[in-house]
């Protein structure tokens, strides 16, 4: 069978196997326009399709929060089904044409037809229009805030009506914060993993070393006393070394989300509310703000530098970067120096789409694309997944199926994965994308020498309106 595809606009060689995605989302975070989509598709798409824009808060409001339905037949005759996804450059294009390859080899009477975007921004400018038009494909791909949107919207399908359960036999193997991001607000998951990335740290252990840090750190505190310890040798021969440099819009603001989570309360409530002025928001922003004041921590980065932090540790004037897991392989310390990658000390934010199975497929196509999805999170697959793709796998059943090269490769991925247990996404509301703009200023704005306090009641009086003209 030929598979139509759409050409990526670049393709990136990697040193390895290994391949990432070709979005810089796999790399750090950062919630900008140039690397994440904004949420800025979800009310115009629901008053396109003639939906109220305050059924947003329901996650497919009038689904039923009932634990099974019927489930569905299996595939039983030819079907063709099609799945819209990103994996269309080397690598990753070989890796997806492998298992799907393999999947019609077991199932026959079942045809994939992949169609690739060349990034995530292209690839949801097409879904949204072709929700928007009734033109959708079988499955595709989206964020917590594409599913809360077409849920509400009703073109996509929740996966207890696939499964006949609203808690499949896989689930219950899948990561706990898997399990807690595959979810709407109504209860139901209606979303499927493919494949997840968290935050690292990428370190420059010869650096470490030499300023008698002899392991990564496992506290922020203890993250701030290493970065203390490297800074001040480090800066007898360059004066303008940091431990880290962090983009304030970037880097910066997903730090300080993490930071505040470990402090003890995330920036939204589960409904989107905002709680950036509280005790553990204004504590991570002064912690960030002390570390800059005392030389650890430097500010670099523009619209178009988006990763000081890399340049940084390539050049050795850093000893740490934060990165995404599936983007380990843009980092890199000087030749004669060694990398290594740790968990962040504290909780990590959570990256990767989803699938979703769009409401115009029939009943065959829904049932074939049932098992396309129960095969992709099968732990055999998951390891040639993460492998090929650079994703961790979604459950720990994969992990014995990873080959020990691949292991040898990379071996932080079995001492950070567990992190994908306490892993968080940030609500599934399009406000929350503004919200976190309005955090980036005042990250940008606290770091420049304003007062942490005030910063945080700005971008929390901003947020709060834009959530009460939204939600």
């Amino acid at each position: 069978m030929t598979r139509r595809r759409f050409h990526p606009a670049r393709s990136t060689s990697i040193p390895s196997t290994t391949q990432k995605e070709n979005s810089h989302t796999m790399r750090n975070p950062a919630k900008l326009s140039s690397i994440r989509p904004r949420r800025v598709a979800g009310v115009a798409l629901i008053a396109a399709l003639g939906l109220a824009a305050s059924a947003c808060a329901g996650g497919g409001s009038t689904a039923s929060t009932a634990s099974t339905s019927s489930p569905l037949p299996t595939a039983t005759g030819p079907v063709t089904i099609t799945f819209q996804e990103v994996y269309g450059t080397k690598t990753q294009l070989k890796t997806i044409t492998a298992v799907v390859d393999a999947f019609e080899k077991k199932y026959p009477n079942i045809t994939v037809d992949l169609e690739a975007s060349s990034n995530y921004t292209a690839l949801f400018e097409k879904e949204n229009a072709e929700v928007a038009a009734g033109n959708t494909p079988t499955i595709g791909m989206g964020y917590e805030d594409n599913a809360e949107t077409w849920a509400t919207a009703q073109k996509i399908v929740p996966i207890k009506d696939l499964a006949g359960s609203n808690a499949p036999a896989e689930y219950s193997t899948f990561y706990t914060g898997i399990q807690n991001d595959l979810k709407l607000p109504d209860g139901n998951i209606w979303m499927w993993p493919l494949g997840k990335s968290l935050q690292l740290q990428a370190l420059n252990e010869t650096q470490l070393a030499a300023a008698g840090v002899t392991a990564a750190p496992t506290t922020w505190t203890q993250w701030a006393s290493d970065l203390a310890a490297v800074t001040a040798k480090e800066k007898a021969s360059d004066s303008k070394y940091a431990g880290i440099t962090i983009y304030p819009e970037g880097s910066g603001e997903t730090l300080f989300e993490e930071l505040a989570a470990t402090y003890g309360e995330q920036l939204f409530t589960s409904d989107g509310t905002p709680q950036f002025t509280s005790a553990a928001a204004v504590k991570a922003l002064q912690f960030l703000q002390t570390e800059k004041s005392n030389g650890s921590l430097a500010v670099g980065g523009s619209t178009t530098d988006l990763y000081p932090g890399e340049d940084a540790l390539t050049g050795g004037s850093a000893v740490d970067d934060l990165t995404s897991s599936a983007g380990i392989y843009y980092e890199a310390v000087p030749s004669a120096d060694k990398l290594e990658f740790a968990a962040l000390p504290g909780d990590s934010e959570m990256a990767g789409a989803n699938l979703v199975v769009y409401t115009t497929a029939t009943t065959q196509q829904r049932a074939a694309a049932w098992q396309l999805l129960q095969y992709l999170a099968s732990p055999s697959v998951q390891a040639t997944w993460s492998e090929g793709i650079g994703y961790y796998p979604v459950t720990s059943q994969a992990l014995p199926d990873l080959s020990a090269s691949y292991l040898s490769e990379n071996p932080w991925l079995q001492s950070t994965i567990s992190g994908l247990n306490t892993a968080f996404v940030d609500p599934p509301y399009e406000w929350v994308t503004d919200c976190e703009t309005y955090l980036e200023t005042a990250v940008s704005s606290a770091l420049s020498g304003s007062s942490a306090s005030s910063a945080l009641q700005t971008a929390q009086s901003a947020c709060a309106a834009k959530k009460s003209d939204e939600s």
